[in-house]
């Protein structure tokens, strides 16, 4: 859904009139050939549009962020690719004006796990052979998922982990708005390094296992609300928050060389 780039770049400047939007996507190839059914997938997949005085508005760039849902997910694997490897644990916290809201976690049968994956996470084959299958794990986390605000910690990896394993079960391509809080880490703590272990010392979060899905999904919740209470007031909506994580305002520290 490359095109999707295209319409999001019209909604982040203004609302766009349905027609405009319509002829937007009839111009474009998609997966449907009907302009209908493609909004339809568009929203099933988490894309945050929604209609009203015959505009479409996109809710993350409209909505304050007082009143925004942000979804943080974690996950543990088998392998670094959904192509090699599957999810094995799974969990996620919703996260609105400074409360945790709700919250899913869920182990995953599998058949096989490394021990190098069992050393690092805990998790072993004895765990998991009772668990759900992938399939309904995917399927539970999608309608938990909703059109929310996906949040994790290096994002790129999580988010297409999991959008790539839902397309494996015929389940949609993650369309939902997205924010990395290393990225935005590095926007408003002053560090040397940005791996969630590092932030949880400095942070002093001390919050179950990490490598476990959910207590690492919660570490990440912390890590988002420091962010929050640190970061410039002019931030109003989730897009603009997205847009300061990729701004140009580091905190980094750099690292000290050692000396000769």
């Amino acid at each position: 859904m490359k095109y999707l780039d295209k319409i999001t770049h019209k909604l982040l400047k203004s609302p766009l009139k349905i027609n405009t939007f319509k002829a937007m996507l009839g111009n474009t190839k998609t997966f449907f050939n009907d302009v209908d059914l493609e909004i339809e997938l568009l929203i099933s997949n988490g894309y945050p549009i929604e209609f009203k005085d015959n505009k479409v508005y996109l809710k993350t760039a409209t909505t304050p962020i007082s009143k925004q849902t942000f979804c943080i997910v974690d996950i543990e694997t088998t392998a670094g690719k959904a192509s090699l490897g599957q999810v094995i644990e799974i969990g996620a916290v919703k996260y609105k004006n400074g409360q945790i809201i709700d919250k899913y976690e869920s182990l995953v049968n599998a058949n096989e796990i490394s021990k190098h994956v069992q050393e690092l996470t805990g998790i072993t084959l004895d765990m998991v052979k009772d668990a759900p299958s992938l399939q309904s794990v995917m399927e539970e986390f999608k309608i938990f998922l909703e059109d929310d605000v996906f949040v994790a910690h290096a994002i790129s990896f999580d988010y297409k982990f999991i959008s790539q394993t839902m397309e494996q079960f015929d389940l949609g391509k993650l369309c939902n708005r997205k924010l990395c809080t290393i990225d935005l880490a590095k926007r408003v703590i002053a560090n040397e390094k940005y791996g969630l272990q590092f932030l949880r010392e400095l942070l002093q979060i001390n919050v179950g296992s990490h490598h476990r899905a959910y207590d690492d999904a919660l570490s990440t919740c912390i890590v988002l609300q420091k962010c929050f209470d640190d970061m410039p007031k002019d931030i109003k909506t989730a897009e603009d928050l997205i847009k300061y994580s990729k701004s140009d305002n580091l905190k980094v520290i750099p690292k000290k060389k050692d000396k000769v």
